[in-house]
């Protein structure tokens, strides 16, 4: 008898390079669990212009000191593209077939985005079936990137030491982290809503069952929160964030009544249009795939900790909303995490998403392993 013996190999780690902080997990099943094998996180020096040489050094060399500091194993990483790069359009098409979505990407979507399609890289999912009039049509999601923006991020993790073995999107990554909740038979079609509370931008996704059928890249995020703060109350931007900082962690200092009473104000221009923008996506949903309206919404991001932004999105959207706990049920005994400071996790959902990417590669890769034998 053939005996087979895999090599063990450590999984792809997750980084999710953000505006404000850079964070790296990696993953690993045992049994029927998830165990966070490593997790370490590290701010990105605001002062920096993102994008330059002086802000790739400094993400280039944070990246190294994590991966030192943090015990990961291998140089694999799974990683995701910043929302400012990255492209979205969604299409009502006749066809479903995919050599006829792919010359429709090639042509009308590539001119839409303002992409080469003989150069830049193009991509797309299908959303599923939507009604136009009485008309049944297919929702298709394309992805665009301009080619030198893609390579100047695969350079940047190969300069930080690493292997990129994947690029993966925002929203992909996202819904990914959630989906490990949606795979029971009565939630095949449940409608869920899953947003993330960036630094520059507000990802919203709606998926039913395991499936993602609509994407919107908001541009607020807490960046402009900042700004609305500091110029309304005419103050730094950084001492704005130290004070939004004690609006969300109780640690950080006390704040007045009064102070608290001014800061929300000046940030309520910014919330009105976020939550005018996410009812928007909603009222989409409802009219395009004729399905009710979501009872819940459900928030990630290091923004989604400031429970009175959430209290006040809660009001102008008339929903419920949550804040995400992306590793709820996994073993967490091999790291340490700030748990008593913000038990959710939150901010971590991008993250995990693409660590969990990293894991489907690494069962790929041994599924290949054993046909080709």
């Amino acid at each position: 008898m053939l005996r087979i013996q895999f090599k063990t190999k450590s999984q792809p780690i997750g980084l999710d390079i953000g505006h404000s902080l850079i964070k790296m997990i990696q993953l690993s099943r045992t049994d029927q669990s998830i165990r966070v094998e490593a997790a370490q996180e590290e701010p990105i020096d605001r002062s920096l212009e993102p994008g330059s040489d002086a802000w790739r050094d400094h993400v280039a060399a944070a990246i190294g000191t994590m991966f030192r500091r943090g015990g990961f194993q291998g140089r694999r990483v799974v990683s995701c593209l910043p929302g400012d790069i990255l492209k979205i359009k969604s299409m009502r098409l006749d066809t479903k077939e995919p050599n006829d979505i792919r010359q429709v990407m090639r042509t009308e979507v590539a001119q839409r985005l303002g992409l080469n399609p003989d150069c830049d890289e193009l991509r797309y999912l299908v959303a599923g079936h939507v009604y136009q009039g009485e008309e049944i049509k297919n929702e298709v999601i394309f992805f665009g990137i301009e080619r030198e923006k893609l390579v100047r991020h695969i350079e940047l993790l190969e300069r930080a030491g690493l292997v990129p073995v994947s690029i993966d999107t925002v929203p992909c990554a996202l819904f990914r982290s959630f989906q490990t909740t949606l795979r029971r038979r009565e939630d095949r079609e449940l409608v869920s809503v899953f947003a993330d509370l960036g630094n520059q931008f507000t990802t919203v996704i709606i998926g039913k069952g395991q499936d993602i059928v609509f994407v919107k890249l908001i541009p607020v995020g807490g960046e402009h929160l900042n700004r609305q703060v500091a110029e309304r109350l005419q103050i730094d931007l950084e001492d704005a964030v130290r004070l939004r900082r004690r609006l969300r962690d109780p640690k950080a200092g006390p704040i007045e009544e009064q102070m608290r009473a001014a800061v929300l104000d000046a940030m309520s221009g910014s919330i009105e249009d976020l939550a005018r923008e996410i009812s928007l996506c909603f009222k989409y949903y409802t009219v395009t795939f004729r399905g009710q309206r979501p009872a819940e919404a459900v928030f990630a991001g290091g923004e989604a900790y400031e429970s009175a932004l959430m209290e006040a999105l809660g009001r102008h959207l008339q929903m419920d909303i949550k804040v995400a706990e992306p590793l709820r049920g996994y073993d967490l005994s091999r790291v340490s995490f700030n748990v008593p400071e913000h038990p959710q996790l939150c901010e971590w959902a991008i993250a995990v998403g693409l660590g969990l990417k990293g894991m489907e590669l690494a069962i790929d890769q041994k599924q290949e392993e054993l046909t080709s034998v």
